[in-house]
């Protein structure tokens, strides 16, 4: 026998064998695969990936769904060493006889090589590499352990790698719950997960499944029975939902951002990780409601807006026609918003009929009075008018839809809650509609607090010698310079002439908050905040008591914490603990809770803002019905609405305003357009707990005398709240002299200089 073809296939060997990948990749099976964030109770509320990949042991897979797999790509696959000579003759012969390609030859083994080790470029030298790595991994792996590969690796349509994945995207279960004619559906995608789509092509997904069950048949993985039952088997595919936008996406959103920012975006989409986050699913979907519940009633208050726009005929033509396309995927539900065109008004019934897509509506007088007032309806609505309208019931006889005309706001909404003792945010809502604004106003947007900013002011107040008792006067101010004056306005531009610190915060007097900041110190009261959790830079200038330097709401939450926490506030918390896909904890997170004031300066505060609630301007809360605490803030022009309140366990505060910062309208401010929407969420969120009580420290006392520096009983003061030692009107600010009325005040230029030296000093 000649030695040259023996000398061939060595040197063939040699020469195929040199720079073969290695499969220690296989050996040590470590695929991309998703990362998930979990609720506080575990549910999943965020799904992280590259490749929607769930891998799972081949024992969990049932034995007739790996029959598909076989009896569709390989059913000799137990019996060939890596390649199927057999198959490949058979499969040649077949597509010979059919004039094209119907069956591969390439075996499971081969798959998994070309999909973990090789490209699939379509030449010479790589099949004959892919071979000799087929033979390479049958000598090193059993066939369970490729199986298991396989059916973990490949692609399957739909962004779902492998079975686990599939068997949840398509039919919204597990692999091991999937029936033989489910199965065989995925099991005829591995060939072209495009071309046999049961979404874009069913006619050929449903060629492929029988195909499969077929072959199932011919190969002793089914009985007859079984498999024509398989093939009458009705398949119910599930549109699976996007579960990053389904339960809580504003948190979710957050919650990607810092995990990537701590892991990096490799780790983070491919290495399977579980996020433990703070979350309520409840508590989030429960401020998203309110939230969407509160600007839509702001905006009613404020009046029709005014059509989207106004349509002739023909442009009613083309608009109605693609509606009526979006409808035949989408249709209109109960409860949906959409879309409508004005198409008759009826003056006599104020009436409106409107079409959408190919339907029919009406619009009945109780349900857009809200926005004609003292309008006629003519004067309000025309013909062509696109108007927001939401469907409530069809008619069976007519078909025809009563809808509710809908404000279009353009007003924005945030909501914060956090447990008050170790800062677990429990919801954290950043605007009325995720799919519309991704951006976080809770989180990401500074703005200016107004009034709910004064606590910090009196805060530092109280530790500068004053008491709830201390008396200000309320009383016209003004700053001059050469430009103008600046002077400090009351809301209702009233004055009350001498007043209790106490009375003050509860009523919400700007003008003596700018006194105090004044005779406190400016770089105190910012010192003041800093130390309560404040982040953001604040400049040291009397109009700091008005709230005139940005924050963001989670920041004033996290201060507000201050309060129920008798001095320490709590740091926002979203995130208990990440482990890695083996189950080990990588990064953990502590409550943590920073000291800022006294136990006893805190309670004295607390009282005051419990007051704001009883009888100030945030009584709308007191409808709550337990211990609270809060505060209102307005910035100038009704730009921007808040509440920041709390009970002992829970800090919850609302913003709302518009992103253009324009004017809310007239009338807007804390106490009516905030705080009622902290009501309806404490109130539906709180329903079920317990409730609880402040805890007063020991070193405060509540009504009694004051003692002057004779040691002599002085004045009774019932109600305040003081420090024990420290009864008394304490430091107040005392009648003006005729000579102190002609003194100079700081003017607002003076203000402005040494604002633009701090800043630059902070530059620095």
């Amino acid at each position: 026998m000649s030695l040259v073809p023996i000398l061939i296939l060595v040197v063939g060997y040699v020469y195929f064998s040199q720079e073969l990948p290695s499969i220690e990749a296989l050996t040590n099976y470590r695929p991309r695969t998703v990362s998930f964030a979990l609720s506080d109770d575990g549910r999943v509320v965020g799904e992280f990936y590259h490749e929607h990949r769930l891998v799972v042991p081949l024992k969990q897979v049932p034995r007739h769904v790996v029959a598909a797999f076989l009896a569709a790509e390989d059913a000799n696959f137990f019996n060939h060493p890596g390649l199927d000579v057999i198959g490949i003759v058979r499969a040649a012969i077949t597509n010979y006889r059919v004039g094209r390609i119907v069956q591969g030859g390439s075996t499971i083994t081969q798959q998994v090589t070309k999909s973990f080790l090789l490209t699939n470029e379509k030449t010479f030298d790589r099949k004959i590499r892919e071979a000799l790595l087929a033979f390479r991994i049958e000598k090193n792996l059993s066939k369970e352990q490729i199986l298991e590969l396989y059916l973990n690796q490949i692609y399957l349509g739909r962004g779902a790698y492998g079975v686990e994945s599939a068997a949840r995207i398509y039919f919204d279960k597990h692999a091991a719950d999937l029936t033989a004619a489910e199965a065989a559906l995925l099991a005829g995608l591995v060939k072209a997960p495009g071309r046999y789509s049961p979404f874009r092509t069913p006619e050929l997904a449903r060629s492929r499944q029988i195909y499969v069950i077929n072959r199932m048949i011919e190969a002793g993985f089914l009985s007859w029975d079984e498999g024509r039952a398989a093939i009458e088997e009705k398949l119910v595919f599930s549109r699976r939902p996007n579960v990053n936008l389904e339960l809580t996406p504003q948190f979710t959103e957050y919650v990607r951002r810092v995990v990537e920012t701590l892991v990096g975006p490799e780790s983070l989409y491919n290495d399977g990780l579980k996020i433990y986050t703070t979350v309520n699913i409840e508590a989030q979907q429960l401020a998203q409601k309110m939230i969407q519940q509160g600007v839509i009633e702001l905006t009613k208050r404020q009046g029709y807006l005014g059509p989207r726009e106004r349509l002739n005929e023909k442009q009613q033509a083309v608009f109605l026609a693609v509606q009526a396309k979006a409808e035949a995927d989408d249709p209109i539900l109960e409860g949906m918003e959409t879309q409508a065109v004005v198409a008759k008004v009826v003056p006599g019934r104020n009436q409106l009929e409107v079409r959408f897509g190919s339907r029919q509506g009406r619009i009945e007088q109780k349900d857009l009075s809200w926005a004609l007032r003292w309008r006629t309806i003519q004067q309000v609505f025309g013909p062509g008018d696109v108007v927001l309208v939401r469907a409530k019931t069809k008619e069976p006889e007519t078909g025809i839809w009563k809808m509710t005309l809908e404000p279009d706001p353009d007003t924005e909404g945030a909501l914060v809650c956090m447990k008050a003792d170790t800062g677990e945010v429990k919801a954290a809502v950043g605007g009325r509609d995720f799919n519309l604004s991704q951006f976080n106003r809770a989180i990401q947007a500074h703005r200016q607090p107004g009034s709910s900013f004064k606590p910090f002011i009196y805060a530092a107040a109280m530790d500068s010698g004053f008491t709830q008792a201390s008396i200000v006067y309320d009383e016209p101010v003004e700053y001059k310079d050469q430009s103008g004056t600046w002077s400090p306005k009351n809301y209702g531009r009233t004055h009350a002439g001498p007043m209790t610190l106490y009375d003050a915060l509860v009523r919400s007097v700007n003008v003596v908050a700018v006194k105090l900041i004044e005779m406190v110190g400016p770089q105190k009261a910012v010192d003041y905040a800093h130390k309560m959790g404040i982040k953001s830079e604040l400049a040291p200038y009397l109009s700091l008591a008005l709230g005139a330097s940005e924050v963001t709401l989670l920041e004033m939450v996290s201060a507000f914490s201050t309060f129920p926490n008798l001095g320490e506030h709590a740091e926002p918390m979203f995130i208990y603990r990440i482990e890695d896909r083996d189950g080990k904890t990588i990064m953990e997170f502590k409550p943590k809770r920073i000291p800022g004031l006294s136990p006893e300066t805190s309670y004295i505060m607390l009282d005051m803002l419990r007051g704001v609630v009883l009888r100030g301007t945030g009584a709308t809360v007191a409808a709550l019905g337990r211990p609270a605490g809060g505060k209102t803030g307005t910035t100038n022009d009704q730009t921007d609405a808040w509440f920041v309140g709390f009970t002992p366990d829970y800090v919850t505060g609302v913003w709302v305003g518009r992103d253009q910062r324009k004017s809310l309208g007239m009338g807007e401010q804390g106490g009516r357009t905030a705080a009622p929407i902290f009501l309806a969420f404490m109130k539906e969120f709180m329903k079920d707990k317990p409730v609880l009580d402040f805890k007063v420290p020991p070193g405060v006392v509540r009504g009694t005398q004051a003692v002057n520096e004779n040691g002599e009983l002085g004045e009774l003061l019932t109600g305040f709240v003081f420090k024990k030692g420290q009864v008394g009107r304490g430091r107040s600010e005392e009648p003006k002299t005729e000579e102190e009325e002609e003194k100079p005040k700081e003017t607002l230029e003076d203000i402005q200089e040494r604002m633009r030296r701090y800043l630059e000093k902070k530059k620095m």
